[in-house]
C-alpha cells in the first residue's frame, strides 16, 4: 500500500527549525515533499505574487533529512500554488501541512498568518490542510514536546479526512514544567492586537515608526483557543475561507432601502 503524500510548507522559511520538526514528524506518516519560502514571510497573510517573477529551485536546506525540497521566492500561498500545479502536477497530496510556526496564530492572528495562508490556499484548492503554530516566539524555541501531538493530528486527518472547504488552525502550548494536557477542538476567541506606534527619528531626522502593542482577549468563554492554550491544551480551530457574514444579510435586506 502506497504511503500518503504529504506536502509541507511554512512562512518562516525553509531553514527555520519549525519546518524541520514538521518534516521529521510527517515522514513518520507518509512520503513528504517540501515547497517553502526561501526567506521569512511572517505576517504576509494571504498575499500572492502578481507583479513580479517567481523563482523555484531545488533546496539543500533539508537534504540531511533525505526529503525532496524546493525553495520559492514567493509567499506561502505562492508555494502551495506552485506545489499543486507544477511540482506535484501529476500527483494529488493526501494532506498539506504548514509550520511549525514560531509564535502563536490563535484568535485574530489567523487573519495575518502566512502559516495559515498556506493551509487556507490548500483548502481553496480542495486539499485537506492543517497549519501548526507553537506559542513561543523565542529564537531557541523547543519544538520537541509537540511532536506526539502533531503526529496524532496528522494521522487522524489522513484517516478520517477534514471537512470540505476547511483548514485546521492548530496552536501548541510552549514547553513548560507541566506536560500538555491534551487536545481541544475550539472556536476562535474574540480577541485582538491593541497596536501602538512608537515614533522615532532616523539619522537624517526623518520620522519612522515601530509598531508595538499588546494582545487583548475580550472573550471569557471556556470553549475558545485562547482558553485552551492558557490551560495548557493544544487548540484546533476549524477555519473556512467563506467570509460571508450570513447573519448580516437578513439585517441589511430588512433594514436598508434599495
Amino acid at each position: 500500500m502506497a504511503k500518503p503524500l504529504i506536502l509541507v510548507s511554512n512562512d518562516d522559511g525553509i531553514t527555520a527549525p519549525g519546518i524541520r520538526t514538521l518534516v521529521r514528524v510527517a515522514m513518520r506518516v507518509g512520503e513528504v515533499v517540501v515547497v517553502a519560502p526561501d526567506s521569512p514571510q511572517s505576517g504576509m497573510g494571504h498575499a500572492i505574487t502578481i507583479g513580479n517573477t517567481l523563482r523555484l529551485d531545488k533546496s539543500i536546506a533539508l537534504e540531511d533529512l533525505g526529503v525532496e525540497a524546493y525553495e520559492c521566492s514567493g509567499t506561502p500561498a505562492d508555494c502551495v500554488k506552485l506545489a499543486k500545479f507544477h511540482v506535484l502536477k501529476d500527483r494529488q497530496p493526501d494532506l498539506v501541512v504548514s509550520g511549525i510556526n514560531h509564535g502563536s496564530n490563535s484568535s485574530i492572528s489567523v487573519l495575518y498568518s502566512g502559516t495559515m495562508s498556506a493551509a487556507i490556499e490548500a483548502a481553496i484548492e480542495g486539499l485537506p490542510a492543517i497549519g501548526f503554530s507553537l506559542c513561543d516566539y523565542g529564537h531557541g524555541a523547543d519544538f520537541t514536546h509537540t511532536e506526539e501531538f502533531v503526529e496524532k493530528i496528522i494521522r487522524e486527518a489522513i484517516e478520517h479526512g477534514i471537512p470540505e472547504n476547511t483548514a485546521l488552525n492548530v496552536n501548541l502550548p510552549k514547553r513548560s514544567e507541566e506536560p500538555i494536557k491534551g487536545i481541544k477542538v475550539c472556536r476562535q476567541a474574540r480577541a485582538k492586537w491593541q497596536e501602538e506606534f512608537d515614533e522615532r527619528l532616523d539619522p537624517h531626522n526623518r520620522k519612522y515608526f515601530w509598531m508595538t502593542g499588546s494582545f487583548v482577549n475580550h472573550d471569557k468563554g471556556e470553549d475558545t483557543d485562547e482558553w485552551a492554550l492558557v490551560n495548557n491544551y493544544v487548540s484546533i480551530v476549524p477555519c473556512q475561507f467563506d467570509m460571508t457574514a450570513h447573519h448580516a444579510m437578513s439585517i441589511i435586506n430588512e433594514d436598508w432601502s434599495f
